[in-house]
């Protein structure tokens, strides 16, 4: 966890009988480590001892207020208040343009405003701290090792395209199935790049409605349309300098894929309603469940955006083909939810093992999940059996392997469910199993399912 440090102060004044009286005020808190400067040089060639904050007076005898203050703010991001006997406004203000943190006068209400300024800038230095520790943290949550578990062949492959991902900028377009995963990655990309400490902004398409989404990416100037009662940042302003993770990109209605294309394009956009140009600078990384290519044949998707968006493919695998991982995750998913609740180490049975892998995991590791955090809940003691476990699925898969049934009744299944998926196309069905598609057709005389539309 983040602690406080002293905090060192740096004051430079080349008056000895107000240097006394600032330091006499300052060393009052045991908190400060106070250094004394007569000019600026000496502050400058001083500025490798890092001080939290400087007390910097505006007439030096050897480099004008402004210049120190430059060389400061050039050298590091440190806090500096203005001491000055000057009263001008227009100064003040030059000097809070050029990074000064405040300006304070030098008369009967220093010492009060000196005290006050140097604690306000003392939480605000503690809260940009905690900020960074925080900002170290995640970066160390997200490394690949430790926020993608697993260590089958599958997964290597992914490994293996992430670590070339985070060296460049190149827009990543991640595919897979629901619940694989996708924001996860591309976290851990980001996180891993040279852009970790700027924002990670990720949006949900699908979850806004299409009349707000152009609003939503590209902000809205005041009055743009009814009820733009104020400006509004959009999401890719946001993640300026940064990464942002367009989620579900396949479900974009067509005529915002145009706009999208452009601004992917000159890497600048028009809030709407405005007329000024913001120019960007960001990571791009997209994700979807859908097949790009069939949506692009369909007319669902622009083909000019999808070569766009394509950049580095990052396919990630379903669970069920990721062999034992399935098992790996099951354990780490233990762990989590067993720390989370104070409750003992968890162990996995090997017949809640055996159940697992048996089963498809249509909803991949996110059904993982929540079926382990289920069966923590459940165990009447430290090792999850086999009854601990509970498979809920919607989905419309079938695991076959669930049922006991002849040669003749699987195939019957198989064959039944290929259909199913593929909207009874018997070509592409034949072409999936590998089998001609008059088989195909015996088999189904045989069936009493419905027959092929």
């Amino acid at each position: 966890m983040y602690k406080q440090e002293p905090v060192k102060i740096f004051i430079v004044e080349d008056d000895p009988a107000y240097t006394k009286f600032l330091q006499y005020v300052l060393s009052l808190n045991p908190d400060f480590e106070v250094s004394t400067f007569s000019t600026g040089k000496d502050c400058l060639d001083n500025l490798y001892q890092k001080p939290t904050i400087i007390t910097l007076d505006y007439t030096l005898p050897d480099m004008s207020g402004e210049k120190v203050l430059s060389e400061i703010k050039a050298f590091d991001n440190i806090q500096v208040i203005i001491i000055s006997a000057q009263e001008k406004i227009g100064t003040a203000v030059e000097l809070l343009k050029l990074g000064a943190y405040d300006y304070i006068t030098k008369d009967e209400d220093t010492k009060n405003r000196l005290l006050n300024t140097i604690n306000n800038a003392r939480q605000n230095i503690s809260l940009i701290k905690q900020i960074d520790y925080l900002k170290q943290e995640i970066s160390e949550k997200y490394e690949f090792d430790k926020s993608i578990v697993g260590s089958s062949g599958a997964l290597k492959k992914v490994f293996a395209l992430l670590e070339k991902a985070v060296k460049t900028n190149i827009t990543v377009s991640i595919t897979g199935e629901t619940g694989t995963g996708k924001e996860l990655v591309a976290k851990a990309i980001h996180y891993n790049s040279k852009r970790k400490k700027k924002p990670f902004v990720a949006v949900n398409i699908a979850a806004i409605p299409s009349e707000l989404m152009e609003s939503e990416l590209f902000g809205h100037e005041k009055g743009a349309f009814t009820g733009a009662n104020t400006r509004r940042i959009g999401k890719f302003e946001e993640a300026e300098g940064g990464t942002i993770f367009l989620d579900e990109i396949g479900e974009m209605d067509l005529n915002l894929q145009a706009k999208l294309l452009r601004v992917i394009q000159e890497r600048e956009l028009t809030r709407i309603g405005g007329n000024e140009i913001i120019k960007l600078d960001i990571r791009l990384i997209v994700a979807t469940h859908r097949d790009l290519a069939e949506e692009v044949k369909v007319g669902n998707f622009r083909e000019d955006l999808y070569y766009r968006l394509l950049g580095l493919p990052v396919h990630l695998p379903p669970l069920r083909d990721r062999g034992n991982d399935i098992v790996i995750l099951a354990k780490h998913f233990l762990q989590a939810f067993a720390k989370e609740n104070d409750l003992p180490t968890l162990r996995l049975s090997a017949e809640a093992q055996e159940k697992l892998l048996s089963y498809p995991f249509p909803g991949n590791v996110r059904e993982l999940k929540s079926i382990m955090e289920l069966a923590a809940v459940m165990a009447n003691d430290d090792e999850i059996k086999a009854d601990d476990i509970s498979f809920n699925s919607v989905s419309k898969e079938t695991n076959f392997l669930f049922e006991e049934m002849t040669l003749r009744d699987y195939t019957f299944k198989i064959i039944r469910y290929y259909l199913d998926k593929y909207d009874n196309n018997v070509l592409q069905v034949a072409d999936k199993l590998d089998i001609g598609k008059s088989t195909i057709y015996r088999y189904l005389k045989e069936m009493e399912d419905e027959p092929v539309k």
